[in-house]
């Protein structure tokens, strides 16, 4: 549970590195520097600077789990390494309460000569546990994780899953309060990977989580809040859900200026559905709200074509009756704006944390004979499927419309969240579930 207490303070930290050309200049700049001070001249400079974090200032409240999202470069480990106090800011401070966990980069704080038994008790000695303490918790760490016969080994040998089974066994079993983590899950097993989930869920019953990642579902899944840096500066610092939409759109901007194509992103802060009715449907179990296209949304595109309706309706007819199971139609309406060819209707459907459940698009339909149209022509993608069964809940559909192909395309309107629907069905488990054929017990 969140507090109101924060435990990770950060009032305008920076780090500015000084780039020189020739190893000399950095003497050059050592030995000048005083001297000219001394006649009161300004400092000689042989560097160019660069700024791995700008000043930045947050606060992480107790029980918060936040994720730091950004391209390779935009200052995320500059920030954790901060936080934790492996890195000292240029200016500003920063402050933590609670005893700090650490899984910065692959094996950072192990000495490669050290066996991983020995790496065990220097760890542990650094993070306070006494003998006595370590002796108890030993063999859980080993058992965690899972290195056998290799914890004799010096972990200069180990892989680098390796090196993540043990700094992350280590961490597990420190008390920490806050557990600072970069990127450190992305190597390894998936059954570890899910044995690391498992402990990060219970976690955050307890503790702070703090982690960068480039799994943007770990960040949707695991985090209530995201902070999404770029060049070192915050660009945005929110709900997870949103933050990640919008950092998702951003790059395919970025990525389409490449090849000239203009791509607009339009950011809301809050995303509503509209019911089509106040009367209440008891008959069905999931409920669904349409599209309107005056609301304010969260959208991008090139708007060469743009989506003007949406609709999610079950083959009877019923717009708001969608029992798992049941055929149900999702129709795209959108109008060419320009001459466009090669297009692509595709959606996602999701639930309240933003992860994508399911989804499928034209492309491979009509991969023999794209379809094309010019200006001012109306477009229909529809899209037949199964509705599969939903845990209780609220789920949205994205919907999008591009021009290219599967691997390379040009999204020209997508927007997030286009209608919605609430299931309340209390049978189904896990994700989704699938409408059975026949369950049958019988004796072999």
């Amino acid at each position: 549970m969140s507090s109101d207490t924060p435990v990770i303070s950060a009032a305008q930290i920076c780090k500015r590195y000084g780039i020189y050309a020739k190893p000399v200049d950095r003497l050059k700049e050592l030995a000048m520097g005083p001297l000219r001070q001394s006649l009161g001249l300004a400092p000689a400079r042989y560097s160019t600077e660069f700024w791995a974090l700008r000043p930045t200032s947050l606060e992480i409240m107790g029980g918060e789990t936040v994720g730091v999202i950004g391209r390779n470069g935009s200052g995320k480990s500059t920030l954790l390494q901060m936080i934790c106090g492996t890195l000292t800011p240029t200016s500003g401070t920063v402050s933590t309460d609670g005893k700090v966990a650490a899984l910065l980069e692959l094996g950072a704080g192990f000495n490669g000569e050290f066996t991983g038994e020995e790496n065990v008790r220097l760890s542990a000695l650094l993070y306070g546990i006494s003998e006595e303490e370590l002796a108890r918790r030993f063999s859980s760490i080993v058992e965690f994780s899972e290195l056998g016969d290799f914890i004799g080994q010096p972990v200069r040998t180990y892989s680098s899953g390796m090196y993540v089974r043990l700094a992350f066994s280590i961490a597990a079993h420190v008390d920490a309060d806050i557990l600072v983590i970069d990127e450190a899950l992305s190597v390894g097993d998936v059954r570890f990977a899910q044995k690391c989930a498992r402990y990060l869920r219970d976690f955050q019953s307890r503790g702070t989580l703090l982690f960068v990642s480039h799994d943007l579902s770990a960040v949707i899944n695991l985090c209530t809040r995201a902070i999404w840096l770029d060049r070192g500066s915050v660009v945005a610092d929110g709900p997870s859900k949103e933050v990640v939409e919008a950092y998702l759109a951003e790059q395919h901007a970025q990525d389409r200026s490449a090849t000239g194509a203009h791509v607009r992103v339009t950011r809301a802060a809050h995303l509503e559905a509209r019911p089509t009715s106040s009367r209440s449907v008891t008959e069905a179990p999931q409920q669904a709200f349409e599209f309107d296209p005056a609301r304010s949304s969260s959208d991008f595109g090139e708007q060469k074509i743009r989506i003007d309706q949406v609709e999610l309706k079950s083959e009877e007819g019923h717009e708001r009756a969608m029992l798992g199971g049941r055929l149900v139609e999702l129709v795209i309406r959108a109008t060419a704006i320009d001459d466009v060819e090669n297009v692509i209707f595709g959606f996602y459907v999701k639930d309240r944390l933003g992860q994508r459940l399911f989804g499928d698009n034209t492309y491979l339909a009509y991969l023999t004979s794209p379809p094309k149209s010019s200006a001012g022509n109306s477009l229909v993608g529809r899209f037949r499927f199964r509705m599969p069964m939903m845990p209780a809940g609220e789920y949205t559909v994205d919907v999008a419309v591009a021009t290219g192909t599967q691997l390379d395309h040009t999204q020209q309107h997508w927007i997030h969240d286009a209608v919605s629907f609430h299931s309340s069905d209390q049978t189904c488990h896990g994700l989704v579930g699938i409408p059975m054929l026949d369950i049958v017990v019988s004796q072999a």
